[in-house]
This record gives C-alpha cells, sequence and structure tokens, in this order.
C-alpha cells in the first residue's frame, strides 16, 4: 500500500521545509537509493561519492522533513543510523478549504462487523440469501461469517464497534451523528413490544432511545424475499448527535455528554455499543438492520461534522 505525505499551504513551515529538503540533487539521490533499500550513512555516503558528514546533514534534514525514517542499530564500531524511505507520494494541496463550510467524514459499518458482544437467545444472524449459522446459539455469534450478516436480533446484551477515527489534526470535530435502523426483539413479532436501546460511545453512556415495538405486521422495503413473513422486518432510523451542547436522540434531549467529554482523538478508533443497559426499564432486545434488510438502506453510520 502507497504511503502518502499529504501537504497544503495552510500549514506553511511544513510545506517549505519538505520544499527545502527536495531543493538540492544530493537529497533527491538519496531517496532514489532508498527506494528498494536501506542503508547506513556510510554506505550512502559511498554509494553517492560525498563525504560522511555531508551525507549525515543531508539524512538529518531528510528526516526532519518526514520523507525518511532512521533507526539505531548495533554497528563494528558502536551504533550505526539505517536509514529507510517513509513516503511514496507527496501530495500537495494549493487550493483552500473554506473555514465557513462544514464538511463531513462518514464511516459505514457492517452490523456483523462487531468486535465484541454480549447475546442472548433468541438471537440470531441473517445475510442475504439465508440464516448464518443456528437460531438461537449465541455461539454463532462468533462465527467468521458474522461479516456478511444483514440483520442480527438478540433478547438483551449488546454488541460493540471500533470505527477508525481518521481526522486528522488540523480538523476540528463540531459534531458527531450515529445513525441505525433499529427495533425490539421478541419471538416472531409484537409491534407493541417495548425495548430501552442504549448507546455508548467510548465507554461514555449518550442515551436511551425507547423501541416501541418489533415490526413485522408489513414486509420490510428492503427485506429479502426468502425472508419468512411473520417475522421481524424492519425497524425506526435512530439518529445520535452529540455537539459541545450535549446529546440529542432523534433530536430529543438524551443526556448532558458533550463532544469534548469523548476522548477524540486520544486513539486511532471510536469504540460504540449499542444494547439494553441492565435494570433498564424495559429489556425487550434489539434488531439492527443492514443496507439490505429492513427499510433504511444503510449500514451503521457514524459521521463527524468538522
Amino acid at each position: 500500500m502507497s504511503k502518502i505525505l499529504e501537504l497544503n499551504a495552510d500549514r506553511e513551515e511544513q510545506l517549505c521545509e519538505v520544499a527545502k529538503a527536495l531543493s538540492i540533487p544530493a537529497r533527491i539521490q538519496i531517496l532514489k537509493l532508498l527506494y528498494y533499500n536501506s542503508y547506513n550513512i556510510g554506505e550512502i555516503a559511498e554509494q553517492l561519492h560525498i563525504p560522511a558528514s555531508t551525507a549525515a546533514l543531508h539524512i538529518r534534514t531528510l528526516e526532519s522533513a518526514g520523507l525518511i525514517n532512521t533507526e539505531q542499530q548495533p554497528g563494528s564500531r558502536g551504533s550505526m543510523k539505517l536509514c529507510s524511505r517513509k513516503n511514496d507520494f507527496v501530495s500537495i494541496r494549493l487550493v483552500g478549504t473554506p473555514t465557513n463550510v462544514n464538511q463531513v467524514s462518514t464511516v459505514s459499518m457492517p452490523v456483523g462487523a462487531y468486535t465484541d458482544c454480549e447475546i442472548l437467545p433468541t438471537c440470531g444472524l441473517a445475510g442475504e440469501s439465508g440464516v448464518i449459522g443456528y437460531e438461537d446459539r449465541p455461539a454463532d455469534f462468533f462465527l467468521p461469517e458474522r461479516m456478511h450478516a444483514q440483520l442480527l436480533w438478540s433478547s438483551g446484551g449488546y454488541v460493540e464497534y471500533k470505527f477508525p477515527y481518521s481526522l486528522g489534526a488540523d480538523a476540528s470535530p463540531k459534531q458527531l451523528l450515529l445513525t441505525f435502523e433499529a427495533c425490539s426483539e421478541v419471538a416472531n413479532y409484537r409491534e407493541t413490544w417495548k425495548s430501552d436501546l442504549t448507546v455508548w460511545i467510548n465507554g461514555k453512556e449518550c442515551g436511551t432511545w425507547r423501541s416501541p415495538g418489533d415490526f413485522g405486521a408489513r414486509r420490510g422495503r428492503l427485506t429479502p424475499t426468502w425472508w419468512e413473513s411473520g417475522a421481524t422486518q424492519y425497524g425506526l432510523l435512530v439518529t445520535v448527535a452529540v455537539s459541545a451542547d450535549g446529546c440529542l436522540i432523534n433530536n430529543q434531549p438524551a443526556s448532558g455528554l458533550r463532544l469534548g467529554d469523548l476522548g477524540l482523538g486520544e486513539s486511532c478508533s471510536v469504540t460504540v455499543r449499542i444494547g439494553n443497559k441492565k435494570g433498564a426499564e424495559y429489556v425487550g432486545g434489539f434488531n439492527l438492520f443492514g443496507e439490505k434488510f429492513g427499510d433504511f438502506e444503510q449500514d451503521i453510520k457514524l459521521s463527524f461534522v468538522y
């Protein structure tokens, strides 16, 4: 996979540093030497027929600009600095981003791509063409085939997902949006079966949405033809919005949790948990729908407005 150093005109010092590093032919020659192999400073000096002290100066400049990596390794006379290429491409953006226009970054997560779960029968997984594993067998939620699930259901517990957090250091998130299609879970279906579904982000409780039922009185708009009538068909779209003002679920105040409480950027991932909280008034299970099941053509989506 190619490694790209992305630059833009707003980061003037870094752009100038890279430009300076690339302004001398000898440094370009060093980068060419590192196309396929790693070399120490002595080997680079020998290859380019320059003094080792000059090679060391060039290496220091290239490393400072983020173009190469160096690593100290034992040598025959003490330690030596081994050099390797850090990036394959340099991309320079000369078009600015308007500061008064919000940007949105979105990741869609398949419902079967959970990283942890606690599952209670009645339970199961279904894909586009059939049931995955066996119904009412929680162990089957750990089958590799779960990644292809378009519907999962459980009478309690939770599922947990890890989303990548890929906003750069220059991006300042203003709002987090989580959307998913869900309903309650009971054997077959029951339109008035309530369930309190709680959402946690990075271990922080965002709030609880009360599902009014397990919906099966009509077929879901996207539900496959092989899925029998008389079973859960579709859910409702749930939107969790966290900003500096607090947390809303479907535009209703859910908690005082604020965006700054989530510790975004402290890790390369964002953990999302959906399920029934212990002690909830209505522990009525849950169904989660993928883009090819239910009423809404989407997986679980996590978006950042920045």
